[in-house]
């Protein structure tokens, strides 16, 4: 953990030291720092794409649907303007579940 964080200080543009930072907290059960790492990554570079399911599926736990609805929704539009099919049809069926 402490690695990530001294990571992300040095390359804060890098986004995936942050999202290894946010997947990281999200394993150790530290979901509401796990979305919050999760949205300034997304802040920052909006168009990482793998954020997305998991920033979605932590605001899921956390019980915030309609917030997780939006960050999914956006996803989608981000990997089907990346022409990433594989992200858009995970993203998908995530949406799906909620519903």
């Amino acid at each position: 953990m402490e690695k990530l964080q001294k990571l992300v200080e040095k390359n804060p543009d890098d986004p995936f030291p942050r999202y290894g930072l946010a997947m990281e907290l999200r394993g150790q059960n530290r979901t509401r720092e796990a979305v919050e790492a999760f949205s300034k990554l997304v802040e920052l570079r909006s168009n990482y794409v793998p954020a997305y399911l998991q920033y979605g599926a932590a605001l899921v736990e956390l019980g915030e649907e309609e917030k997780a609805r939006a960050v999914i929704k956006a996803g989608m539009e981000i990997s089907s303007s990346a022409g990433d099919r594989h992200a858009f049809e995970e993203l998908q069926a995530a949406l799906e579940n909620l519903a």
